[in-house]
């Protein structure tokens, strides 16, 4: 057990890791920080890439549907990562819906011959588009 104090209050958390030189406290913290990750994913490809909505009936077409929208997931979290190094920025402080959105204003860009790479064109935008979210004040 893992025992932490967030100002006034004690958090615990178990582990199956009984040596902290594998697995210390802190790392326990985050890894606990980070257990959404997966739900996460599964709610930006459902809400934001759309794939609450199956268009097509046939097993084929909604396995397609289905492969798709990860691979484009994939791409997104890509992109998303690319942006975080540029902007010497941690992954999650970067806004992926944000990302995402600003997708469409590259592709304008692009058509107007005003870009021609997405990761300097998103930098360059970067506070337009609202692409590195606010730090939030935390206990130390």
């Amino acid at each position: 057990m893992v025992s932490v104090l967030w100002g006034s209050t004690w958090y615990y958390y178990l582990t199956n890791v009984l040596n902290p030189q594998i697995l210390s406290a802190q790392q326990v913290c985050e890894l606990y920080r980070r257990r959404w990750r997966v739900e996460d994913a599964f709610l930006l490809t459902k809400r934001l890439l759309g794939l609450a909505y199956i268009w097509v009936g046939d097993t084929n077409g909604v396995q397609i549907q289905i492969l798709a929208t990860w691979i484009f997931y994939a791409v997104q979290n890509q992109l998303c990562i690319d942006v975080a190094i540029a902007l010497n920025q941690t992954l999650d402080r970067i806004y992926t819906e944000m990302v995402f959105r600003s997708l469409y204003h590259f592709s304008k860009a692009v058509l107007r011959g005003d870009a021609s790479e997405a990761v300097p064109y998103l930098v360059k935008h970067r506070k337009l588009f609202g692409l590195v979210k606010t730090r939030r004040k935390r206990h130390p």
